[in-house]
């Protein structure tokens, strides 16, 4: 037996959901997000049943040149194990039977309660991607913000600082592959978003009554792989009320120094040709880069139609050197200053 959720839909909500022909209205999803980085993000089947088990070199073996009758002295290399967990994202959803049936349009009705949880799924996943933190919240994985959150750690060379001691957001570069950063799933599971239809059961409300009802089941086992740290670099504390309502000559200026860093950043990545490099930032950030291609002052940042180096179709986008800026609305404007 279930119990109902506090938030189950109400007559309410389905009279809401209806256009004036007695339709199921089409949902403008003013809350849905873009967030490519899912797209773009490279999945590999963990060595875990709960995650990924990397094995990094840490030290290289002593070598010398050896004298005629003299030896050599042995030596050998270090390395080290890091082990990266996976989280469950999971949801539940239920409609009343008798609520998803009125009028005949049951599965037109369910599939747009769908696909608010599938939204919400990718919401969640696309934040914990760059905030997630498995310390504060060990029910999920870490992502690449607590990764890269002191500029005086052994990975702090590939974090650069704009300055910014307030309001602050950041670009990220990451090339992703097999061997560099990818997202996990445990050992023998699915990848991607599962949904399951669960058809009906009968729920419990808080008061001990049942009803019948529709169940629809979600579920994401994934997590995040940073197998070679040096495959990642981040652009910290860019002011973003310096950003915001610049004048055209302004925000030229303020775009012109943004991607100084970014051309910085690259050489942060030892070899692109080990990696699919993407750039990632908010579309406050990317507005100005957007201004400053149009303005063509500029003859690294293109905008290009066509197809990316994902093949993901392209329109008006915006490219740096050639690698692809993608704008991730998980990306907030409001983060901590990184010292």
């Amino acid at each position: 037996m279930a119990t109902l959720a506090t938030n189950a839909l109400t007559l309410a909500d389905w009279a809401k959901r209806r256009d004036p022909d007695d339709r199921v209205a089409t949902i403008i999803e003013l809350l849905a997000q873009s967030n490519p980085i899912l797209e773009d993000m490279l999945w590999t089947e963990g060595n875990l049943p709960t995650g990924h088990r990397t094995t990094v070199r840490t030290g290289l073996p002593d070598v010398a040149w050896r004298k005629l009758n003299y030896g050599v002295p042995q030596s050998k290399s270090t390395t080290v194990q890091v082990d990266d967990t996976c989280g469950m994202l999971e949801a539940f959803g239920q409609v009343d039977k008798d609520l998803a049936e009125l009028n005949g349009n049951t599965a037109a009705f369910r599939l747009s309660e769908n696909m608010a949880f599938l939204e919400a799924m990718n919401q969640e996943m696309a934040s914990t991607l760059i905030y997630g933190n498995s310390g504060t919240e060990p029910e999920a994985f870490t992502g690449l913000a607590p990764r890269y959150s002191s500029l005086s750690a052994a990975n702090g060379q590939n974090i650069l600082s704009a300055g910014g001691a307030a309001t602050n957001t950041s670009i990220w570069l990451v090339g992703w592959g097999d061997n560099t950063v990818t997202g996990i799933y445990p050992k023998g599971s699915t990848a991607g978003l599962i949904h399951q239809d669960l058809g009906l059961d009968t729920i419990t409300d808080a008061a001990g009554g049942k009803y019948r009802a529709y169940q629809d089941h979600y579920q994401w086992k994934c997590g995040f792989s940073l197998r070679d740290w040096r495959y990642a670099a981040r652009i910290a504390n860019i002011n973003t009320t310096h950003l915001a309502g610049l004048s055209d000559s302004q925000a030229l200026t303020a775009s012109t120094s943004i991607i100084k860093l970014m051309a910085r950043l690259i050489d942060r990545i030892p070899n692109m040709g080990m990696c699919r490099p993407a750039f990632y930032m908010n579309r406050t950030v990317l507005s100005l880069m957007r201004i400053l291609a149009m303005e063509k002052t500029s003859s690294v940042l293109s905008i290009q139609d066509g197809l990316d180096q994902f093949g993901n179709p392209t329109r008006g986008n915006v490219q740096f050197l050639g690698i692809p800026i993608r704008s991730v609305d998980a990306l907030l404007n409001n983060e901590a200053t990184v010292a």
